[in-house]
Parts: structure tokens; C-alpha cells; sequence
């Protein structure tokens, strides 16, 4: 039997089914992560979704793996300008940003801070350190690439086969601006 969590917004309106283990549990440096959280958590009443050291942990899952089961209609898109190929979703009842969707991806990067703390996946990697000025500060519990690595592709392709190379539609009505 597949274990399933639910998970969600911060007020409690918005919640998600994830199914299984998420593929791989990351946090991401690079430079657009970085602005678009700094950007949403000026939000009224949004939270910092950011690291001490400014990373932005994420568990990835494939689409096919994630319900939505409330809050659907709270749900709006932001991206950092208006051509960009990623777009952040962010649950407007509380503004929480609930997870990255890139253009063409068959998975979801679903944020961690969504989950209670005594259940959140555990990061296995970060990725895009490159695009820091200075990676001195980073821990060194976990591999730090200063690119996407070839098991993050190997992870993703793997993800896409098991999806018979599907790529579900997320349908989410409005746009915010942060």
C-alpha cells in the first residue's frame, strides 16, 4: 500500500495530497529561487520560505502523485517577469507558496515548509550553489553542486518514464503580483 501525506497552506484552506516519497528532496541556490522567494515573502502575512543560508528546499513528486483535495480556487501563479519558464503557486488565502512548476516539467517542486517539521523530507542535495557570490557559508552535510548534476537529470528522466513521459496539466485561475 502507497503512503500518502497531506500537506498544506498555512491558515489550513488550501491542502494537498502527496503520494509515495518524493524523487528527490533538494534546496536550490540559484539566482531566480532566490528572488521570487524574496519577492513572495512580502506578501501580507507570507512567511520567509528561504534557509539561514538562503536556499530554497523543495521535494520534488511527480505530477501524478499530487492531489489537491481543498483550496483549488485560492490558488494564483506568479513568475518573476512575464515570460518566464517557471512559475511559483502560491495559495492567496494566507499567500504560502506551495510549489515551482517549470515549463514542460512532469514534476512539481512542492516547498518544505509545508510539511510539520517532524515529518518534512530530508534534503539530499543542493543545487545552483554557482550562482552565490560566496558558497563558503553553506553546511557541508549534504552535496553542494554548483550546477544540476547528472543524478538530478537521471532522477527526473526516471521520474518521466515511470509517467509512461506524461505531463499532467495544473490548472490554477489568476496571477498575483509580489
Amino acid at each position: 500500500m502507497t503512503k500518502t501525506r497531506i500537506i498544506g497552506c498555512t491558515c489550513g484552506k488550501t491542502h494537498f495530497e502527496v503520494e509515495g516519497e518524493p524523487f528527490l528532496v533538494s534546496e536550490c541556490l540559484c539566482n531566480s529561487c532566490r528572488a521570487a522567494a524574496a519577492r513572495l515573502e512580502r506578501l501580507p502575512g507570507a512567511q520567509s520560505m528561504l534557509t539561514s543560508y538562503q536556499a530554497t528546499p523543495s521535494a520534488e513528486y511527480r505530477k501524478d502523485r499530487i492531489k489537491i483535495l481543498s483550496g483549488a480556487e485560492n490558488l494564483r501563479e506568479f513568475r518573476l517577469t512575464a515570460d518566464a519558464g517557471s512559475r511559483r503557486i502560491v495559495a492567496t488565502c494566507c499567500n504560502t507558496p506551495v510549489f515551482l512548476e517549470m515549463k514542460g516539467a512532469h514534476w512539481l517542486s512542492v516547498y518544505l515548509h509545508l510539511w510539520p517539521a517532524e515529518t518534512r523530507p530530508k534534503p539530499e542535495l543542493r543545487t545552483m550553489v554557482g550562482d552565490l557570490q560566496d558558497a563558503s557559508g553553506l553546511p557541508a552535510d549534504i552535496l553542494n553542486l554548483k550546477t544540476h548534476h547528472l543524478k538530478f537529470y537521471a532522477k527526473l528522466l526516471a521520474a518521466w518514464i515511470a509517467m509512461g513521459f506524461r505531463n499532467p496539466k495544473i490548472n490554477v485561475t489568476g496571477v498575483i503580483d509580489a
